[in-house]
């Protein structure tokens, strides 16, 4: 599944879901994604894609995050799996972020498909 013109505008990374499950466990300690996914140290993810910013109601997100406007696209997404603090700064979000394109897409065809 193709997704986003990647860094650079080069030709669009496919994500793989199942690469992007495996790559899940360095968010998973802050972050849920499923049927059953609750807020903890972050927000679940479940249906992230398409979700205005800060609208889950079981995480108390920050003032920043509150008044982003962002509603998260997987292009947006993509720019703050990279630099977090670039997209919304003054997040509460801890990362470095992710450099690794086709890893951003694998997460991004993951977050997708656990939506459905």
């Amino acid at each position: 599944m193709a997704l986003w013109p990647h860094a650079g505008g080069a030709a669009p990374l496919a994500g793989n879901p199942q690469a992007g499950q495996a790559a899940f466990k360095l968010c998973a300690s802050c972050h849920q994604v499923g049927p059953r996914a609750r807020g903890g140290f972050g927000p679940q993810l479940t249906g992230v894609i398409g979700r205005k910013a800060a609208s889950t109601g079981d995480y108390h997100y920050s003032e920043a995050m509150q008044k982003s406007g962002i509603v998260w696209s997987e292009e947006r997404l993509a720019a703050f799996m990279r630099d977090p603090d670039r997209v919304v700064p003054g997040t509460r979000m801890r990362f470095w972020g992710i450099s690794d394109e086709q890893k951003i897409a694998d997460l991004l065809a993951y977050l997708k498909a656990s939506a459905q």
